[in-house]
């Protein structure tokens, strides 16, 4: 009977993360309400009585993956250039934030004080899977959506610390209040924590670079070491395992020569399995009973997270900054929590139950009551309030190019160059340095993966174009942006002639606009340059039409065509050439297109000296 269970909550997380993918919402938002029915409404679900003594260490072993995958995220030559604004947040805000939802729980719910101090340290988190989905949505303005993304990004490993610290803490108060005994029952546990985290960062980077553990095994050995780090830790000093895994990650994410893509990548992936499947566990345990607990003061507790603590924190980060009013104003209303505060929240409660520790089984329903007002009304709002406040981006206008080889590369620089902004993604690092090398702004990794909604400007994004010669890449990134952007803004280029019939049959690439006509494929193209074929542009004109443009051109690739607009917020429309193009190129259009290395210039007596001066210009090059 155990295994249904289990195969239903695998089940129910997918369909949670479809749904959610779907309607490009948090995720968290439907695994909650599945987790609710599942559990409290329903009684079909009890987590205690499926899982039984296993239940405390799956959930610990669980969290401890999600907070070592966060902190791989943390690289301290980041914080350095994140601005004085999010480095408040996650200090002065976090500070202050901690303190005022602690003391509310206190004096207006009236908690027990230890409680109420870790209920105040789990609710300074707030999530990037949670703020990713919504700023994508919402479109604020390039200040707002750093602030935002960052915040999400650092405090995520960093606000997790602080709550295990200050849950250490509270919990080695003893019984006789002997403040000596305390203090060095946190000491020691600091101590544990962070030089297990450390030795076992280090032994990690010893045996990567040492070559001693192969390459196929570093995800799998990685996680072993993690979930051994996590064990040892917490048996050696009560609850410092939360801590170890996190300097465990934080120390493999600032070595620069290790090559840790594919386990961040991993960890993404075991993260959103493990996400999803708690998150229901989590939920399901809530009781019917435990949320009538919650008396009307809660709407009170409610009201000073959303409109005094973080519009407190907030006035501390900014102040003394040139950030608008506008923006301080809606950064005051975006701090959604999500499965970091849930999680780890979880764990405290748990432990503290165990411990006896008065009101802990509170914690768990306020928690998720801060989780789902905040992330249901922030995401229903954010964008009204957002277009109300006029701080929302203008219309989206960067074409993102997903490969940085040297026809991307090509493309990119004549687009460019045109005054088009654009931005590259390749998994390749070579391919990423020669694209920066250039000027260009590239993405290191996968565009379609959790760490690139993170760090891609998402929404800013008009079109995307795969340009790699990778057929699989190419089919991952239209299948992911087509659903972000639409069918419509979303291109493909055939690899080659040889895998036309596949493209065209595949399911992927189906209804998907293939790039610069029937003839242009990869293969052409990479040969057409390295021939010495270079990128350049064309205007059409009243005495040079498209007609006379493709009889002088008839061996160059047409790429796009540039319309001149009077719009502010789109002055060029960018069409690129497709096998079913219908709009052809009128006059005062611009042609980007690939040349061959030798150019044939018109020469036809009968074509007058306009004709020809308008023929020499598609010899002018661009890059």
């Amino acid at each position: 009977m155990s295994a249904i269970y289990i195969a239903g909550i695998a089940v129910c997380s997918v369909i949670a993360q479809w749904l959610a993918w779907a309607f490009k919402v948090p995720a968290i938002l439907f695994l909650l309400l599945i987790g609710l029915a599942l559990g409290p409404f329903s009684g079909t679900l009890d987590p205690d009585a499926l899982l039984g003594d296993l239940l405390f260490p799956v959930v610990s072993l669980s969290v401890a993956v999600i907070l070592f995958e966060g902190s791989l995220t943390l690289h301290f030559k980041e914080l350095k250039g994140i601005g004085k604004v999010v480095r408040n947040l996650c200090s002065i805000g976090m500070l202050a934030t901690f303190a005022v939802i602690a003391t509310t729980a206190i004096f207006v719910l009236e908690l027990n004080w230890q409680v109420a101090a870790v209920l105040g340290a789990v609710l300074v988190v707030t999530g990037p899977t949670v703020i990713a989905p919504m700023l994508n949505a919402m479109r604020p303005d390039k200040d707002i959506d750093r602030i935002l993304r960052w915040e999400g990004i650092v405090i995520d490993p960093i606000g997790a610390l602080f709550a295990v610290l200050v849950f250490e803490a509270v919990s080695l108060v003893g019984g006789e209040g002997i403040f000596s005994h305390t203090l060095w029952a946190l000491v020691s546990t600091l101590g544990v924590g962070i030089s297990i985290g450390v030795a076992s960062g280090y032994l990690t980077t010893y045996l990567i670079r040492k070559e001693w553990l192969p390459f196929e095994l570093h995800k799998f050995a990685i996680l072993a070491l993690v979930l051994f780090s996590f064990t040892l830790s917490n048996h050696l000093s009560h609850e410092s395992g939360l801590l170890a895994v996190t300097i465990f990650g934080i120390w493999l994410a600032n070595q620069d020569d290790l090559e840790i893509d594919s386990v961040l990548e991993f960890k993404e992936d075991l993260s959103m399995i493990l996400i999803s499947s708690l998150f229901i566990l989590l939920a399901a345990r809530l009781k019917l009973e435990d949320l009538m607990l919650l008396d009307t003061d809660v709407f009170i507790f409610l009201a000073v997270v959303l409109f005094i603590a973080r519009p407190l924190s907030i006035f501390l980060s900014t102040f003394n900054t040139d950030l608008p009013i506008k923006s301080r104003i809606l950064l005051s209303w975006i701090a959604p929590r999500g499965i970091v505060a849930a999680a780890v929240g979880s764990v405290f409660a748990l432990s503290m139950t165990k411990s006896q520790i008065a009101d802990a089984d509170k914690m768990v329903p306020l928690i998720f009551t801060v989780i789902i007002v905040t992330v249901v009304l922030q995401s229903l709002t954010a964008t009204p309030f957002a277009r109300l406040l006029g701080v929302r981006q203008p219309k989206p206008n960067t074409l993102l190019i997903i490969g940085a080889n040297h026809v991307a590369r090509a493309v990119a620089k004549g687009l460019k160059d045109q005054n088009i902004d654009v931005y590259l993604s390749d998994p390749a690092w070579e391919n990423c340095k020669m694209a920066r090398m250039d000027g260009l702004p590239c993405y290191y990794g996968n565009p379609q993966s959790e760490h690139a909604e993170r760090y891609l400007p998402l929404t800013s994004l008009k079109s995307v174009l795969a340009l790699s010669p990778n057929r699989h890449h190419n089919a991952l990134g239209v299948q992911y942006f087509s659903h972000l952007l639409g069918d419509q803004c979303v291109y493909s280029l055939k690899s080659s002639t040889n895998h036309a019939k596949s493209n065209k049959d595949s399911a992927t690439f189906l209804s998907r606009q293939i790039l610069f006509g029937d003839e242009g494929n990869y293969a052409k193209l990479s040969s057409m340059m390295a021939k010495g074929g270079k990128v350049s542009v064309t205007r059409i004109s009243e005495e040079f039409k498209w007609e006379q443009y493709k009889e002088v051109n008839s061996e160059a690739i047409p790429l796009f065509v540039l319309t001149e607009q009077n719009k502010d917020e789109e002055p060029i429309l960018i069409r690129p050439f497709t096998s079913d193009m219908k709009k052809l190129p009128e006059e005062g259009d611009r042609i980007l297109a690939l040349q061959p290395p030798k150019l044939t210039v018109l020469k036809d007596p009968n074509v007058n000296k306009e004709s020809q001066i308008g023929a020499k210009l598609s010899s002018q090059q661009i890059t």
